[in-house]
């Protein structure tokens, strides 16, 4: 069996609920909803989350390649590119 994607064995169901989740990312991410840093700690020490330009970067292509994923379950034959907007 050829793989053709990373998310190749993900039912239908759980991509399009990642790609909401992605989404709403993305929206907090660009809108600045999202804070740029944060730092909490566990049992096992001390972590630190920080949001940048590379992370809205990197958010916008994970939705792009699970939306790719989501049209191929479907058969569709979307060539998707890059993001819709400018």
């Amino acid at each position: 069996m050829t793989h053709t994607s990373i998310f190749d064995g993900l039912p239908l169901v759980v991509l399009k609920q990642r790609l909401t989740d992605l989404q709403m990312t993305l929206f907090d991410l660009s809108t600045g909803s999202k804070g740029e840093s944060y730092s909490y700690s566990q049992g096992d020490g001390a972590r630190s989350v920080t949001n940048t330009k590379a992370k809205i970067e990197e958010t916008t292509q994970t939705i792009l390649a699970v939306q790719k994923q989501i049209d191929r379950l479907e058969g569709r034959r979307v060539n998707r590119v890059g993001p819709m907007w400018p």
